[in-house]
């Protein structure tokens, strides 16, 4: 006998439940806007601009997160951010992050001075302020804490950080219309609002719970923001195609009885995907190293909430939609023998 995630003939009363998850998706949505207003967005250095330095500590130099910001907030950087880079306890290796040093500190004095002396030996001014301040922080750093290596440096000025910000809110939002058109065009005009909303949905709660977690918004969080919107639009469509089937099968029958069985009869189906994508994602997280980290992490969220809005959210949106603006759902009558041939 074949192993059988959900049985056949199953029937749960998921629109029955449609109010109680819209109020935790509003509620989530709203706990994520206050966070922000309280807190902040979190934005990286891709979209926010800014320098990132990490550094490689030498053996026997004491040092951690908190003097390393002591230090950097002492002499004046601003907007910085100081977190481990390496899992293993034992290896002093660390990313700090900064935008700009403040007028008047210490920084800025040592920055104003190394310019003065680097033009009047004729040295180009191109990209000299952000090499500077580099340099001071790491002077800083030799000084008070230690001796270290530099593993890397990152520069992005904020008209690029500016530009790849609007570059990926057009791109979310060309998604979205493109979505609209496919949908449209795969199924019909009234099928199309339904899931642009339920991908939103999923992009907004994705983004409230980052949010609430504190996550660092950039490029590697954008591509796994879009990778969800595909992901939720693929469980969104199996769907919409089941309930298609049986809103032609079925013509007498109630609309949310359509709808619960088709969301039913793809249960098995939804939970299978779900839970293989999860056990990649899974991998990626744990093996793949904490470059990878925040896209594995984003996709996680991105999933679990994909798969909560195509069962609970998609159909209940195309129910409302049907009864606001359609034929209210109801049954359409018979028109001869033959066109009913299946039973709900």
């Amino acid at each position: 006998m074949p192993f059988e995630i959900v049985p056949a003939g199953t029937q749960i009363d998921f629109l029955g439940k449609r109010h109680i998850c819209l109020v935790i998706s509003l509620g989530l949505i709203a706990l994520g806007a206050v966070f922000a207003g309280l807190n902040g967005v979190n934005v990286g250095l891709d979209f926010a601009g800014g320098t990132e330095v990490q550094l490689l500590f030498d053996e026997g130099v004491a040092v951690d997160e908190q003097a390393l910001r002591e230090l950097t907030e002492a002499k004046g950087f601003t907007s910085y951010q100081v977190v481990r880079f390496s899992d293993d306890p034992s290896v002093n290796e660390f990313v700090i992050k900064f935008l700009d040093v403040l007028e008047g500190s210490e920084a800025a004095a040592e920055v104003a001075r190394l310019e003065a002396e680097a033009e009047s030996e004729g040295e180009s001014a191109i990209g000299l302020e952000a090499n500077t301040r580099v340099v001071v922080l790491e002077s800083f750093i030799e000084q008070e804490i230690g001796g270290h290596t530099e593993q890397r440096v990152e520069y992005v000025g904020p008209r690029v950080g500016a530009e790849l910000r609007e570059d990926g809110a057009l791109a979310l939002l060309y998604s979205a219309i493109m979505i609209l058109i496919y949908v449209a065009f795969r199924f019909s005009a009234r099928f199309a609002p339904g899931a642009v909303v339920a991908v939103m949905h999923d992009l907004a709660i994705t983004a409230s719970i980052l949010v609430i977690i504190g996550e660092e918004f950039d490029l590697r969080i954008l591509a796994a923001m879009l990778a969800i919107l595909g992901y939720s639009l693929n469980d969104t469509i199996i769907i919409y195609d089941r309930i298609r089937e049986n809103m032609d099968l079925h013509t007498t029958a109630d609309l949310e009885a359509t709808l619960n069985t088709s969301v039913n009869q793809t249960l098995s189906r939804t939970v299978l995907t779900s839970v293989t994508t999860l056990l990649a994602l899974l991998s990626l997280f744990f093996l793949g190293g904490e470059v990878i980290q925040p896209f594995a992490k984003t996709m996680l969220i991105g999933v679990l909430v994909g798969t909560y809005s195509s069962i609970f959210i998609a159909s209940p949106l195309l129910l409302f939609l049907e009864q606001r603006y359609g034929d209210g759902g109801k049954p359409k009558a018979k028109k001869g023998p033959g066109v009913n041939k299946a039973v709900v």
